[in-house]
């Protein structure tokens, strides 16, 4: 896949993760972002796949609307990641971890 196909995809997740109402609520929500989750593995764009994995983690804990809000944007950030390895999926995944545990 080349660069072109790689900004194609990850232009068109932001437009999704832009997309999403953040105040719908979890039975709204699931389903987007498991529609993200999947192109992105497809795409093997580790980050996105990990922060939507955490943020499905921070709904199913309770979490709702401002919070979901900054997760999306952190969703956002990942996407527009101009690396998408396993390091900066780690560090990704850090992030998450101090956001989880706040």
């Amino acid at each position: 896949m080349d660069d072109m196909d790689i900004l194609a995809i990850k232009a068109h997740l932001a437009r999704r993760v832009a997309a999403i109402d953040w105040r719908a609520g979890p039975a709204r929500l699931a389903p987007e972002l498991e529609g993200i989750r999947i192109a992105a593995e497809q795409h093997q764009l580790l980050p996105v796949v990990t922060v939507v994995q955490s943020l499905g983690c921070a709904i199913g804990r309770g979490e709702r609307g401002v919070l979901v809000h900054d997760w999306l944007g952190l969703l956002g950030e990942a996407v527009a990641s101009g690396a998408q390895d396993e390091a900066t999926s780690r560090a990704f995944a850090a992030a998450c971890a101090v956001r989880l545990a706040a």
